[in-house]
Order: structure tokens, then sequence, then C-alpha cells
């Protein structure tokens, strides 16, 4: 193969893989040096594979590395023996200063590695031969070039490109994901392994653990649904892709998709409280007095607000007003329920006075709309019936668990 015909085919590879030619070009580097120690090289030397980006032509050089006493130690021969050996006992487990000679308790920090001839250029030597490096600069030595590569070196030399650009392919996709995260994909479910969901989301596979699902809701191979991007875990198999369905926010990145208002900037998602597959709050405000927030969001004849409802399996949503004032807030937060009043306290806790006919929906079927609007508003919140004594039991809500959605 010509040197273009090799360029076309690395263009076309690249294409294919969404890799750089450079990056398959420094593959293909690899393979040829790994053929070319398998074929011709001594165990333990470094090679380097170079293709002159001018002519085509392969060029092959062998590394050494210059080091002194510091960075290398020499075992010592026993007398008779052809390998290289410790002068240790057989009777007890050897220690690092005898592993080690001479290492000082002020170098221990710094290891030093076994001295390898066929990689490591003593600065002693390198004198002798009068070449000006010093130590940890390395030596390169021109070899000839080869090009009749054996079939066990070209099989080395094919598994070194797969594997590269396997591993080219996975950093990329890490790369784009990890810039994706606190996003929202559409994934198609691929694939269930026990409470464990994976989801085709493009160039890639993602998991939707158990604690991310929403409860209650089913998954079948080949549904599709909108997925929030937790984070990139890398693994030793590659990265790892983390979904939720529960996350809080992905309630308000799928308003951004229904509501132009929210992208242009003209309303602000202030606050979200979440019990996923059961109910969430949201709290807005118009940064125009022009814009009504609550209507805005609802849409005309609830289209909006149905379309979020629907993609979260019928989950409902209530949209309150942000304000200001606490009190307002509060009242709002508590809604549908009418508030009589709303005395506040101290460490962010307020008293909320309700009517008698309003007490059981103020609390919420077990006390679910008093809990979300305590973490809606971050107000620790006691809800008393209108005529209760001070003495009369409480219900106090406060905001134990933590929300897994910040503050907007």
């Amino acid at each position: 193969m010509d040197f273009q015909s090799f360029l076309s085919a690395i263009g076309q590879i690249s294409e294919e893989k969404g890799l750089s030619s450079e990056k398959i070009i420094e593959t293909v580097e690899h393979a040829l040096a790994s053929a070319y120690k398998k074929e011709y090289a001594k165990r333990g030397q470094v090679i380097k594979a170079k293709i002159n980006s001018k002519n085509g032509k392969m060029e092959f050089s062998r590394v050494m590395l210059l080091v002194d006493d510091t960075m290398v130690y020499i075992p010592e021969k026993l007398e008779g023996e052809e390998e290289e050996t410790f002068k240790i006992k057989k009777s007890y487990r050897p220690t690092e200063e005898e592993l080690e000679p001479d290492v000082s308790k002020e170098e221990s920090s710094e290891k030093r590695v076994r001295y390898n001839e066929e990689k490591h250029l003593l600065i002693e030597e390198a004198k002798k031969k009068d070449i000006k490096l010093e130590p940890g600069e390395e030596l390169i030595i021109p070899l000839e070039t080869k090009e009749d590569f054996g079939r066990i070196a070209a099989q080395t030399a094919k598994q070194v490109v797969l594997q590269k650009i396997r591993e080219a392919e996975k950093e990329i996709v890490l790369e784009e994901y990890k810039s994706k995260e606190g996003e929202i994909v559409s994934g198609i479910v691929q694939r269930i392994e026990g409470s464990n969901i994976y989801f085709d989301i493009g160039k890639s596979l993602g998991v939707l653990p158990r604690e991310e699902q929403i409860r209650g809701e089913f998954y079948k191979e080949g549904q599709r649904l909108k997925l929030y991007i937790l984070r990139v875990d890398t693994t030793p198999r590659g990265p790892v892709i983390l979904l939720s369905r529960s996350y809080p926010k992905l309630i308000s990145k799928l308003f951004e998709l229904e509501v132009p208002e929210i992208q242009a900037g003209q309303l602000e998602i202030k606050s979200i409280a979440r019990e996923a597959g059961s109910r969430t709050k949201i709290s807005v405000a118009s940064e125009s007095e022009e814009i009504d927030p609550i209507g805005s969001m609802v849409g005309q004849r609830g289209v909006r607000v149905s379309a979020v409802m629907s993609e979260l399996g019928g989950e409902k949503i209530d949209i309150i007003e942000y304000d200001e004032d606490p009190v307002k807030y509060i009242f709002n937060a508590l809604s549908p329920a009418k508030i009589s009043d709303v005395i506040i306290h101290e460490n962010n806790s307020a008293v909320v006075i309700v009517p008698q006919d309003q007490l059981s929906l103020a609390i919420g079927k077990d006390g679910q709309n008093v809990r979300l609007a305590a973490k809606l508003t971050g107000w620790k919140l006691d809800i008393k019936g209108e005529g209760e004594n001070d003495d009369e039991e409480e219900l106090d809500i406060d905001d134990e668990e933590e929300d897994k959605g910040p503050k907007e």
C-alpha cells in the first residue's frame, strides 16, 4: 500500500470511529513498535516507531533512559551464580533495606527501580561514550528499518491497533458525556439485568440503577424515555454513565423543553421538592410583570404541564409562585389548602394556622403536602388547626431528608 492509500484508509477509519487522524496514526505507530519488538528486539528494550509524515516511511528507534545511583539499584551476584540474586537468607522475609541496598531513610520516599541494562544507561557509561545527556533524559538510538514481520508479530500489531482504538473511543465517550452531566437525554431500553436498566443513549449505554428509578414505574425493552445524566464514572471496564428518573432536576429540565419563557430567561425555577412517582412541588418566579409564571408553566389548557406529567408516568405536579416574603411563600407552598395565618419563629421555623376543615388537606396524605412544602421553602413547619391551644399536640414537619435536588 502506498502512502496516499494509507492516508486515505486512516481518514476513513477516523470518520467511522470519530477519532482524529493523528490518534489513528499514533495507534499504528504503537502497533508497529510492538511488532518490531516481538520480532527483532530483546526483552526489556523500549522500542518506538514513527511514520514519516512526508514520505510515509517507517522509522524505528530504541530508547534508553540515563540513570544514576539515586534512580536505580544494581543487585549483586553471588559467586558461581548465572542469575543475579540477592545476598539474603531463605529463613526470613527480606526487608526493604535489603532489597534496595544503600537506600537511606531520607531517600525512602523516592523508590528506586531495578537496573535493566536493556533500557537503562548509567551516567558513568554515557560519559565514557561522550554522550552529553543528564540523568532522566532519554537516549534515542536509530534502528534498522524492518518491513518483514512474522505472523505472530503481525497478529500482535493487529491486537494493539484494535485495543488502542477501543481505548480512544472510550475516552471520547467519556469526554462527551462528562460535558453532558446535568442534562437530559432520550434513551431506549436495551436490556434489563436484575434491578439495573440499560439504555441506549446514542454512542454509549447508560445504566439506570434501582435507587434512581421512579417507584412503581415499569420498563420494557424498546421503550423510549427521557433521562437525567447524573455523572460519568471511570471503571476498569470503561466509562459508566449513571442515569436517573427520580432526580428533582429532571423536572426542571423537562419544563425547559416545554416552556420557551424559561429558555429565554423570562421565567426562573426557584426550587423543586419531589417524591418521585407520586408528587412534585415546583416554585417559579417571573422576571417580567407582564408574564404570568403559573400560566406560562401550565400552558394553554394545561398542555405544557400535561406533557411533563405524561413523561413521568402521571406524577402530580403542583406549580406555585415564588415570593421573597416567607409568609406569602409558605402560603403558596401549602396549596391547595387555604391558610389562615403563618407565624414566623427563629431558626427557620414557622407555625401555620389553618381552618379545621382545611387541616387534612394542608397536611396531605401521610403528611406529603406539608412535607413537600417544607422541602420547597426550606422552613420547618408546624401545622395547627384554628382554635387549638398551644399545649395541644402539633404536627411538626421538618425537612429531615436531604433533598436530592439543590435549590435552583
